[in-house]
């Protein structure tokens, strides 16, 4: 789950992390409102959960209250990269003399969360990682431990900050390290910190993603998150608690474990086609469930087959079947099914389904060899 810009800057300053003054507006009015009562010039920045807003001519800086206006009359309602604009976050401008990288993930080989900071900061840190690797300091962190002050002290000197702005640093760090722990953050990043000509540091820019997987114990959280940003099946697989997302290609897949989902993937890659979708349904996974899952792959229009391998430990095959024929009794799209039943009930299963007069498999890449040769037209 990825916050917007203006929800990460409140959880920030929540925190001790300086931000700039602002405040949020929806209409062109609104954001002059907004800078007559900040003082002038202000910035106006689109949004949306992606980034690039800059080059797309999302961001932009004012200095009347009716340039604010009309800024954000051209602003607002467009979209960048396919997604609307709908509320501008005005902010007062600040006089910048450094900017720098600044933010907190997991290093999953590590099996630890990971400080990375930048004295180049302001643009993409993954391209500073590829043309200046030298300038990305990283420092990993002890979670039984947590972060400590002479760590942040390390990575100040690194980036050559100056000294003077130490303490202040070290503030901050401590407060996006405890950001990143207390709302179970996989991302929480600051770009950039900015040091003024005056010496103050803030965060101009902010981002936060939460694991959904925590998504249980951050109830405050929830209701914010921005739907429009996500596609209407996405929406729908989270309501059966399903992971699904789509892909481009015309082969649907649906399979109970992540790992066998991937799997599944590459063996339709290798057997020449292009999955439409990676959707897991889980484990004990019910008829109902099956069914909802099935339904959310067909709704694409792109589909031209769908693969269907399940592994039946706790999930029961002929749960599962079932719940395929639910599903392709209630949709009028026929497309054809290459299925494939392992583990508990999988004859049964396969019974059901050849009264149903589908396509099942055997192996995984027997069922990958099939829904391609199907996808392309030709008759199994």
């Amino acid at each position: 789950m990825k916050l917007h810009e203006y929800q990460s800057k409140q959880i920030f300053s929540r925190n001790g992390i300086p931000i700039p003054q602002g405040r949020l507006a929806s209409t062109p009015i609104e954001a002059k409102q907004v800078a007559e009562e900040l003082g002038l010039p202000v910035v106006l920045k689109a949004q949306v959960l992606v980034g690039g807003r800059g080059k797309a001519g999302g961001i932009s800086l004012v200095k009347t209250p009716d340039e604010a206006e009309e800024e954000a009359s051209k602003i607002l309602g467009n979209k960048i990269k396919g997604l609307p604009i709908r509320n501008l976050l005005v902010e007062k401008a600040i006089n910048i003399r450094q900017e720098i990288y600044f933010g907190i993930t997991n290093d999953r080989l590590a099996g630890k969360p990971i400080m990375i900071a930048s004295g180049e900061g302001g643009v993409d840190i993954e391209k500073i990682a590829c043309t200046r690797p030298d300038k990305i300091i990283k420092v990993h962190i002890n979670p039984l431990l947590g972060l400590r002050d002479f760590q942040v002290r390390g990575i100040a000197t690194e980036i050559n900050l100056q000294r003077e702005n130490w303490r202040k640093f070290l503030q901050i760090g401590k407060g996006l390290w405890q950001v990143f722990c207390d709302i179970d953050a996989t991302l929480a990043e600051i770009n950039p910190l900015v040091v003024t000509n005056e010496g103050h540091l803030f965060a101009i820019d902010g981002k936060i993603t939460i694991d959904d997987n925590a998504l249980f114990r951050q109830r405050d959280l929830i209701d914010m998150r921005d739907l429009s940003a996500e596609s209407p099946e996405e929406i729908k697989a989270r309501k059966f608690d399903l992971s699904y997302i789509r892909l481009s290609g015309n082969i649907g897949c649906l399979v109970n474990g992540a790992g066998l989902a991937m799997a599944t993937m590459d063996n339709i890659k290798i057997c020449g086609g292009e999955p439409a979708n990676f959707l897991d349904i889980g484990g004990g996974a019910s008829s109902e469930k099956v069914s909802a899952a099935l339904k959310i792959i067909l709704s694409d229009p792109n589909i031209k087959t769908v693969l269907i391998n399940i592994f039946g430990g706790i999930t029961r095959c002929d749960e599962v079947a079932r719940g395929i024929l639910t599903a392709l009794g209630n949709n009028n799209r026929n497309v054809p099914m290459v299925i494939r039943l392992v583990g508990t009930n999988a004859e049964e299963g396969k019974k059901l389904l050849l009264d149903g007069n589908q396509i099942t498999a055997n192996t995984l890449f027997e069922a990958a060899q099939l829904a391609v040769q199907t996808a392309k037209g030709v008759k199994a």
